[in-house]
């Protein structure tokens, strides 16, 4: 690992982002060429792989395997990078498109998932290692019997927290754990996923934790996804509600209290959002989560893949770009986030997962880049 825990405060300086040590193996199946330019598949981690487990040492091995973890772009990937971002804004989409993609966002969504209903996307097993604090509230679930890793030990691979922040990670989970105990026994445990899309979080969530506490929130700002989630065999209005909302919105998602939320979930859906709607969408988040409730994120990274190949007249604004189907998605830096984030929550994790996949086949390197954070709201807020 090079480079440290970053928790501080709102309002504090940033730490070197970390190099993400949880399971984090990329589905290599799903990253074809044609999903690099312009899917809406980030790659989800694979349960079954130890990130950081494959370190490239010599050169000549590269194509040894598929896949290395930790991978540092080299100087012909950095020089075909700045070429390709050189030609985005030569050739950015016309003046006369930008208004008509940046005001309808929610209908593209509408029709990538009437289009693909719930085909599209994997389950998203890999939370109970990537965000383990989803499943350890509880003991009363599946994984916990099956053998499956302690989430306790998880939590510690993935906070990575160095001896110097130790106190003050102590201090904060002795206070969080002091607030959730004040509650009666029976309260419920409430998880909002924002985006949730076809459910592939929410229905391996409820299918994983039998704790009758729990009760997950299920928002998309897509009317069909919502449906499909609606549809799902395994939809529980006792247990589940599925929602339209705008995370951008002015308005708080119907029938949810302000306060209510002991973790949120947004897992590549704060790109799709215009960098005007960030402000809103994390006082949004920070309304809606308890104090000391936590936000876990993932999303893309500047320079991944996903980026570099788009072709002309695909980019709106710096780095932010239309899809052939017509979403958005922007590629973000640790930096970004320290300053999106930071002005409201105590940041736990500013991570950066570097990947590098390979067609030895055809003897091509590919470089993926995504980020995974962890926000807290602090325990004192009112």
């Amino acid at each position: 690992m090079d480079g440290n825990h970053n928790s501080s405060t709102p309002g504090t300086g940033r730490a070197e982002p970390l190099k993400k040590q949880a399971s984090s193996a990329v589905e290599i199946s799903q990253i074809t060429g044609a999903q690099l330019g312009g899917s809406n598949d980030p790659g989800a981690p694979d349960v079954h792989s130890k990130f950081g487990s494959r370190l490239l040492s010599a050169e000549q091995d590269v194509f040894e395997h598929n896949a290395w973890d930790h991978v540092e772009p080299d100087d012909e990937y950095l020089e075909y990078a700045e070429q390709q971002i050189r030609m985005h804004h030569e050739h950015p989409v016309p003046t006369e498109k930008q208004e008509f993609y940046n005001n309808t966002p929610a209908a593209f969504w509408n029709s990538f998932y009437n289009n693909n209903q719930n085909k599209f996307f994997k389950d998203r097993h890999w939370l109970r290692i990537e965000f383990a604090e989803l499943f350890e509230w509880t003991t009363d679930r599946k994984s916990a019997s099956e053998g499956h890793a302690d989430a306790g030990t998880v939590k510690e691979d993935v906070h990575l927290a160095d001896s110097s922040d130790s106190a003050v990670s102590k201090s904060r989970e002795v206070a969080v754990a002091s607030a959730l105990s004040s509650e009666p026994s029976d309260a419920k445990f409430r998880i909002m996923e924002v985006g949730c899309g076809a459910g592939n979080a929410v229905f391996p969530l409820l299918a994983d934790v039998s704790d009758p506490r729990l009760f997950v929130y299920a928002c998309d700002y897509s009317k069909v996804a919502v449906d499909v989630v609606k549809s799902g065999e395994a939809y529980d209005e006792n247990r589940c509600a599925a929602l339209v909302w705008d995370l951008s919105s002015t308005e708080l998602p119907p029938n949810v209290q302000p306060g209510s939320i002991d973790i949120m979930l947004m897992v590549f859906v704060f790109s799709a959002l215009h960098p005007s709607q960030w402000n809103q969408a994390v006082e949004n988040a920070y309304r809606l989560l308890k104090p000391g409730g936590l936000l876990l994120f993932r999303d893309y990274g500047r320079n991944d893949l996903a980026q570099v190949r788009f072709k002309k007249s695909r980019l709106l604004e710096d780095n932010l770009y239309i899809r052939g189907d017509g979403t958005r998605v922007y590629f973000f830096t640790n930096d970004e986030l320290a300053d999106i984030f930071g002005t409201k929550f105590e940041i736990e994790q500013n991570a950066i997962d570097r990947r590098l996949i390979v067609n030895r086949k055809r003897e091509l390197k590919m470089y993926r880049v995504w980020l995974q954070a962890k926000f807290r709201k602090p325990i004192s807020a009112d």
